[in-house]
């Protein structure tokens, strides 16, 4: 690598630990961006961000806020006329907890065990905060500056599905101008294995309630003569799929394409077995992958829309009594892959599932939001200068991969600054367990992303130079 980027690599290896407390410190701010939680803790979280990029050298620092949202937090250093212009997103705000006794470690205390930083945010997404505030530092503290102009863009309502994003972008869109982005918010195809995400998918999510009485009565006295709506419900969800678990939906696969020739090229040359994915699925002994993923499951999960089931709320397992219940609810989520029309794609499974009336019951459905997926052709120059910088940061040829999840940033946002390429490039990998308990990192790549990071600011800086 040329001797300007040795010095900020070096600067990095010797400077790790500090960096590494940096991450611990925001790990430690519960920053659940959820209705329900403490809202102060996710401005809390967005201070703290924003006395991070100052102490690591961004200027301009400030929290970007709309009325009755969580902060977003900017910070820019941009010395480098005539060369690009980079924009950087990552999150600051995180899910909940979940089931604290799942957890081997306090969720909101980081603790490494094993090569590995445990604690809710650790990876999603505050490692992505941390591999720019590093790769900044590591540049200046080594004498240099980066070899391009930075942004950086830290949401606090991801997590909740960026919900004020329209409205965020409209306001700020000169602010954000940029030529290429670098969303650090995805995963590695495994640990030690650098990846470019290249697609995701979108999501819908569909309310269902089915109601057959004006109350909830005794299944002894009333049993065999009334209908329960719990039964009910199973039939109206059990409607929706078949046997293989595709969905029953009249055109829902209408807009679903093959793949391209370079998708099917990236997929074969993943370095996965079946075992090895059941494996980090957590997939039980005997039960099958289901059969729309026999080609391979990584295009069933990346190119193909899926449906589940949420949550379901009849009764409770705590409160279970013999009752015929009058009442019963289902959230389903569906998710859908690049080319889908969320908002068609909401309407045909509304019309159908408000068709449906299994033993006479009263089906109410609406849909609860949508989010549009996302795809693109990694032919532009910054995709190739990606691919060199993760191959020199990891020692270990990059990927091109898709994710079944949904960030609903990358499309509005890269079409709001005229199509400029994203680059989705992330810390995660499939044990890091995001969403989950014992949420974590893995310590070799979060320094091997930084590599990349300080990599790919002088390699995007020479492919892009105007």
């Amino acid at each position: 690598m040329p001797s300007h980027v040795e010095r900020p690599l070096e600067h990095f290896r010797t400077n790790r630990d500090q960096h590494m407390e940096d991450l611990k410190k925001l790990v430690r701010i519960p920053s659940v961006s959820f209705d329900g939680f403490p809202p102060e803790e996710v401005r809390r979280s967005a201070e703290a961000t924003a006395q991070l990029l100052r102490e690591r050298g961004f200027e301009n620092v400030r929290l970007l806020e709309l009325p009755g949202v969580h902060p977003y937090v900017y910070g820019d250093f941009c010395h480098a006329p005539g060369k690009p212009t980079l924009l950087l997103y990552a999150h600051h705000d995180v899910q909940p907890a979940g089931d604290a006794s799942l957890w081997s470690t306090p969720p909101f205390e980081p603790v490494e065990v094993n090569g590995r930083l445990f604690g809710r945010g650790s990876a999603d997404d505050k490692a992505g905060i941390v591999v720019h505030t590093a790769a900044l530092a590591s540049y200046l503290g080594s004498g240099g500056t980066p070899p391009l102009n930075l942004k950086l863009l830290v949401e606090g309502e991801e997590e909740i599905g960026s919900g004020h994003l329209d409205e965020f972008l409209q306001l700020h869109n000169d602010l954000l101008r940029a030529d290429v982005m670098v969303l650090t918010d995805t995963a590695n195809f495994d640990v030690g294995v650098p990846s470019v995400t290249t697609s995701l998918r979108g999501v819908c999510t569909i309310d269902i309630e089915v109601r057959t009485l004006k109350q909830s009565v005794h299944s002894g006295l009333w049993g065999g003569a009334l209908p329960d709506a719990g039964m009910a419900l199973s039939m109206v969800l059990a409607s929706l799929v078949d046997n293989d678990g595709r969905v029953r939906v009249p055109g829902f696969y209408d807009r679903v394409r093959p793949l391209t020739e370079f998708e099917r090229d990236s997929i074969d040359a993943l370095p996965c077995t079946e075992a090895q994915f059941r494996e980090q699925a957590g997939l039980l002994d005997g039960v099958p992958i289901l059969p729309p993923a026999q080609g391979s499951p990584f295009a069933a999960i990346w190119r193909q829309p899926a449906l589940a089931i949420s949550a379901v709320e009849v009764s409770s397992r705590k409160d279970a009594r013999n009752i015929i219940n009058g009442s019963a609810w289902a959230r389903i989520g569906v998710r859908l892959c690049p080319d889908m029309d969320p908002q068609e794609t909401e309407r045909m499974l509304v019309e159908y599932i408000a068709a449906q009336s299994p033993l006479g019951a009263k089906v109410t459905v609406h849909g609860d939001g949508a989010t549009t997926p996302w795809g693109c052709s990694p032919e532009h120059p910054a995709f190739q200068a990606a691919f060199r910088a993760l191959e020199k940061g990891y020692g270990k040829k990059a990927l091109a991969i898709g994710c079944g999840a949904s960030i609903p940033f990358v499309g509005p946002l890269s079409q709001r600054l005229g199509g400029v390429p994203a680059l989705l490039i992330g810390v995660e990998d499939p044990y890091t367990n995001a969403h989950g308990e014992n949420e974590s990192l893995s310590l070799s790549d979060f320094e091997k992303a930084t590599r990349s990071a300080i990599a790919l600011y002088a390699e995007l800086a020479a492919s892009m130079t105007k």
